[in-house]
């Protein structure tokens, strides 16, 4: 090989391949709209994928939000259900609780309302009373005989609705309680309409209820706590209760008729407001007064000769012992007496010296 052919060859080793110089401009340089189309495609599909990425999330916390819902539903049902259960039997044992109680302290069954129809469990239907003789019961009640277009059986309706008890307590009476907020009487004005007395019958009905439900309440505690029931003492104090509980029937019947004595009215009115008052000495005063009356008994001799001694006649000018008057009366006035004794154990009184003897 000649030198003239060798160095052809090196020189065409040392030069460059030829390029084409539209595909090396396109690689350096573009358009801009080109490069504005690319980076808005770019940033369209980054947002793409961030919106995908908070739905996932979004969908992933619906999820578990759905979930949680779900079981705290089922929690709370089931609280709810265990709630009913445990309350069914708080209410039927107290309910036993409560029918062995009365039963051991004699007291009357307790009547279930059925919320059902709207009547009461093993009540039956009365019989019906003859026109003549309910027209007699409606005058004897102080009612209107005969409402504008009433038929017989709206009229033994009516009587029936004004003798069915109202109040189921202690003493089962026609009569509608008041709130004891409302009990407060007052001594020095005694109304004398009709509707003013027979608001304070109420009044003292509802005083009374609540005495003697304090201490059917206090002896059911008692027993519990200390098992009195077959003492000797324990059995006293439930028969004085009762016995009261019994005794004061014959009061709720002339506070519901409102046929008590005006001479009875008062003074039983006094005891009561002082028993509120918490003035249990005044309170027996009064209850002295109306027992024995405040006539004077002399003692020795109050006739001497022809001349009888001077303002003898004012001797027996004093109230008469109501109490001596009947039985009935004697009983209830006494059942009074018991309660104001309970009275000042449940309520003391903030002056020692109202304490009752």
């Amino acid at each position: 090989m000649d030198f003239a052919a060798l160095m052809s060859k090196e020189l065409a080793k040392a030069s460059p391949k030829p390029t084409d110089d539209s595909s090396s401009t396109s690689k350096k340089y573009i358009r801009r709209s080109e490069a504005e189309a690319q980076r808005e495609a770019a940033y369209l599909a980054e947002q793409k994928a961030l919106e995908e990425k908070r739905q996932a999330k979004a969908l992933e916390k619906r999820k578990r939000d759905e979930e949680a819902a779900t079981e705290s539903r089922a929690r709370e049902e089931k609280r709810r259900k265990l709630e009913e259960e445990t309350r069914r039997r708080r209410e039927e044992q107290a309910a036993e609780e409560e029918r062995q109680r009365r039963k051991r302290l004699g007291l009357p069954e307790l009547v279930k309302e059925d919320s059902a129809n709207g009547s009461r469990e093993g009540s039956v239907e009365e019989e019906d009373i003859p026109d003549d003789e309910l027209v007699a019961k409606l005058r004897e009640l102080g009612h209107p005989v005969t409402l504008f277009g009433e038929t017989h059986r709206a009229r033994l309706k009516r009587y029936k609705r004004l003798t069915t008890t109202v109040t189921a307590g202690p003493i089962p009476t026609t009569l509608k309680l008041v709130e004891e907020k409302d009990m407060k009487v007052d001594a020095a004005s005694i109304p004398q309409d009709k509707a003013g007395r027979q608001y304070l019958f109420r009044q003292l009905a509802s005083y009374f209820t609540m005495v003697l439900r304090e201490w059917e309440a206090a002896l059911a505690r008692e027993e519990r706590e200390r098992d009195s029931r077959d003492t000797f003492a324990g059995k006293a104090a439930v028969n004085a209760m009762v016995s009261s509980r019994d005794n004061m029937v014959p009061l709720f019947r002339r506070f519901e008729k409102g046929d008590l004595e005006d001479d009875i009215i008062k003074p039983v009115v006094e005891i009561v407001q002082a028993a509120q008052e918490r003035r249990y000495v005044d309170a027996n005063d009064g209850y002295l007064r109306l027992s024995i009356g405040k006539a004077a008994w002399p003692i020795g001799v109050t006739m001497v000769g022809i001349h009888e001694r001077s303002a003898r006649e004012k001797l027996h000018d004093g109230e008469r012992g109501h109490i001596m008057s009947d039985e009935v009366t004697r009983k209830y006035l006494q059942s009074i007496k018991r309660c104001l004794t309970f009275a000042q154990v449940r309520w003391p009184p903030e002056d020692i010296r109202q304490l009752m003897g």
